[in-house]
């Protein structure tokens, strides 16, 4: 199902932290599972468990496809997950993980500062072995992240054209864009730069957002 389709349905069943266990335990068990086993592995009465497949169902997150061993009687009914288009399953994630963050009392702004900065980590060896001057290290960075950035001619702002996470971040902007927010400002810390000058404006056009470098990042001789 495409992103812009997605129905109330589909924000509901994603909302629920239950739901979101029982889709992960569908989608990790790699084999069709009717309602017992589902609600033996959650620890769930079969009742409640049926209610939140059904939910699953209705959003089109997964569905349901009769036992056909050969038992006599009426078949059981197990459940796959929906194979997702290309790119879908890593924004149903991270839809998920945002959703869940915004629950926080300060909507998830603090948690998602710290694991954009987390995130960091892993780039710190490419940053070292950068030869980039200035903001290029940074760009460079975005650049591998597919948020096509483009450096203004000052170097002092970095326009972002595209966001992998778009979709997520419309719907959480104060978490998914915390989360970059916290990755550019342990970048910038790194190459040397004051990070509390480091500021992100989500969504300034339908498609751009723009990082404010805040200080002077042109290379001096």
């Amino acid at each position: 199902m495409e992103s812009k389709e997605r129905s109330p349905a589909w924000h509901a069943a994603l909302a629920s932290p239950i739901r979101r266990s029982v889709l992960k335990f569908l989608i990790d068990s790699g084999e069709p599972l009717d309602a017992a086993a589902v609600a033996a592995r959650m620890n769930l009465h079969v009742t409640t468990a049926r209610f939140h497949l059904d939910q699953l169902l209705a959003a089109r997150l997964i569905q349901r496809e009769p036992d056909r061993s050969g038992q006599r009687g009426r078949p059981r009914i197990r459940f796959t997950p929906v194979p997702a288009p290309r790119g879908d399953a890593q924004d149903q994630l991270s839809h998920a993980l945002a959703s869940a963050l915004a629950e926080d009392d300060d909507g998830g702004r603090a948690r998602a500062i710290r694991a954009g900065e987390k995130w960091s980590e892993a780039f710190a060896g490419g940053l070292a072995a950068s030869t980039g001057a200035g903001a290029m290290p940074l760009v460079e960075l975005l650049d591998q992240l597919e948020f096509a950035p483009e450096l203004d001619s000052a170097g002092r702002s970095i326009a972002l054209t595209a966001c992998p996470f778009r979709e997520a971040a419309r719907d959480n902007p104060g978490v998914v864009c915390a989360v970059h927010l916290g990755l550019i400002q342990r970048v910038a810390r790194t190459l040397g730069h004051d990070d509390s000058a480091v500021a992100l404006r989500p969504f300034v056009g339908p498609y751009l957002c723009v990082v404010e470098l805040g200080t002077d990042w042109a290379p001096h001789a």
